[in-house]
């Protein structure tokens, strides 16, 4: 069936993605021309059902971004952060107990203190009522799912088509996707998306940066009893219930009234197939300098995202010929102090100013290089190049000795502004750290209480995840008989551990294994994408408002 032309709008710039980074370049756009007397068309399309649907993270949240971009935001009747951190805490756990780390000996970027805890989700549905009033269109529900080209030119987006049938056909209720035709598309997807993954290898991006590397952050609400709250306390974790080699740890932030946010962060840089994220967060629950926040209260969201973690040195090229990367698309974390919505609202509006002054030369469809050339002088890249060797060092060294000469590195480079190790490599990016599973211990993870820890499908429920049933499956599989040869049959089929939604299953009945795919649970982390050990999985977008609607994450 030949497919009906898409309808196409035109706009000055086009932004994919409704998260913080996304937003504060509309913003600030709309600032720009408010200040220049001119006009700058922008629109912004996000994936969600709405605004803040899709977003997640812990979240302590430095205000520098929102200080930057809306001054006046701590005046705002309705301001989505309201709770200052008051108190910091960093354990040290062990199986059966654990020590406090005395906060005096961290370097002084770790402190919290002036920061606020909230829901980044709430922060981005705020930000796009504030876009809203400055004229900025914002279309949730459409994902950018192809980028349009002219010869080797970015000119805009098309959204995804709607009421396609599993089989790839049309159905009744068929609908041809956008259009939205920019003078400057901005690739504001976030981690792992997958227009920037297609526009990094199309320009080699990434040429001259090293290998990315990521995190898997899988995160719960609760509503804690009011005698086990603590408001404002920030408290991390490092160590069990990961081995020395696995990198990752632990957060719990007390905040607005008896809510705590419980995650844990593991690097994907792990190397037992057998090793299950979801499951390192279950157990952690149950330690004993843990479990007793959480006693009497309830468990009432659910979510997990990938986190980009490579920094300074696994920045990709930011510009290319019609666009740039912003926000998590490029990779601005700062990873020992699990931060970087701050680093996406800043690089929003580096990008916004020297977008805004190319379209007052009357440019359009070329590289705005200057953006490229300016990030690693500003904030972001002082944020990010002092804190450089911490993953490195981490994933060479465990989380015994690594976090002591990151601790270390850190210190120096906030002292003298050297560091004795230079730049360090990643080394390997993640899909190739996995042993086979004849080589590793296989990891027994006990079964969920219903209480305090739980199963994959009765957190998905919390999350809202929905997607049409009968669309196509959004999680290529480019070569299943790969995927049984190697997947399966060396490294034990890691997919049905490393993700937190049990999206993944190999079914053992029959001769033959059976690899089940259940993309209607799918929360949209990439983890798939990102550690499948051939790279034979890729996550492009479902049908629009599909995936988790989070609330209050």
């Amino acid at each position: 069936m030949e497919l009906p032309e898409r309808e196409s709008m035109e706009y000055d710039v086009v932004i994919a993605g409704g998260g913080p980074a996304g937003l504060a370049t509309a913003i600030r756009l709309k600032q720009l021309a408010a200040e220049t007397g001119s006009d700058i068309s922008v629109v912004v399309v996000e994936k969600g059902s709405e605004i803040g649907a899709h977003v997640l993270s812990g979240a302590v949240i430095d205000p520098i971004g929102l200080d930057h971009l809306l001054p006046d935001w701590r005046q705002a009747s309705d301001r989505p952060l309201t709770t200052e951190v008051t108190k910091d805490e960093f354990l040290f756990l062990g199986p059966a107990g654990g020590v406090k780390i005395p906060t005096v000996g961290l370097p002084r970027l770790m402190d919290n203190h002036g920061n606020f805890i909230g829901s980044l989700g709430n922060v981005a549905r705020w930000l796009g009522q504030q876009a809203e009033a400055l004229g900025v269109e914002i279309y949730p529900g459409f994902p950018a799912a192809e980028i349009l080209f002219e010869g080797e030119a970015v000119v805009g987006i098309a959204t995804g088509d709607m009421g396609i049938g599993r089989d790839g056909e049309p159905k009744g209720e068929f609908t041809r996707g956008m259009e939205l035709r920019g003078r400057y598309t901005i690739l504001a997807e976030g981690a792992r998306g997958s227009l920037t993954k297609g526009i990094i290898d199309r320009f080699g991006l990434n040429k001259n940066a090293d290998h990315q590397k990521y995190g898997l952050g899988v995160k719960e609400l609760w509503q804690v009893k009011p005698e086990k709250f603590r408001k404002g306390l920030v408290q991390h974790s490092m160590g069990w219930p990961l081995p020395n080699r696995a990198g990752g740890g632990s957060w719990l932030y007390h905040f607005d009234d008896n809510l705590v946010s419980v995650g844990f962060v593991t690097h994907l840089n792990y190397e037992n197939p057998t090793l299950s994220p979801f499951e390192e967060f279950q157990r952690l629950k149950t330690h004993p300098m843990i479990r007793d926040t959480f006693e009497g209260g309830k468990r009432i969201g659910y979510g997990a995202r990938a986190i980009m973690e490579g920094g300074w040195q696994s920045v990709p090229k930011l510009t290319f010929p019609g666009g740039c990367l912003v926000g998590d698309s490029a990779g601005f974390v700062n990873v020992p102090r699990i931060k970087g919505s701050h680093n996406a609202i800043l690089s929003g509006m580096l990008c916004a100013e020297h977008v805004a002054s190319a379209l007052a030369e009357g440019r359009r469809h070329d590289e705005v290089a200057s953006y490229e050339g300016a990030w690693r002088n500003s904030a972001i890249g002082y944020d990010l190049f002092r804190v450089r060797n911490v993953k490195p060092l981490w994933s060479r060294f465990g989380t015994l000795v690594g976090i002591g000469l990151g601790g270390l590195d850190m210190w120096m480079s906030e002292l003298t502004g050297l560091s004795v190790f230079g730049t360090l490599s990643h080394r390997k990016p993640d899909h190739a750290t996995l042993k086979p599973a004849s080589a590793v211990k296989r990891i027994v993870y006990p079964k969920p209480d219903g209480v305090l820890t739980f199963d994959r499908l009765s957190s998905v429920y919390l999350s809202n995840t929905n997607h049409e049933e009968d669309q196509p499956v959004h999680l290529k599989v480019r070569d299943m008989d790969l995927q049984k040869r190697s997947e399966h049959d060396v490294f034990g089929g890691p997919s049905a551990r490393y993700c937190p939604a049990g999206v993944y299953e190999w079914i053992e009945e029959g001769p033959e294994p059976r690899f089940v795919i259940n993309a209607q649970n799918c929360v949209h982390c990439k983890t798939c994408d990102i550690k499948d050990p051939n790279q034979n999985i890729t996550w492009v977008t479902p049908e629009g408002g599909g995936g988790p609607n989070y609330i209050g994450m």
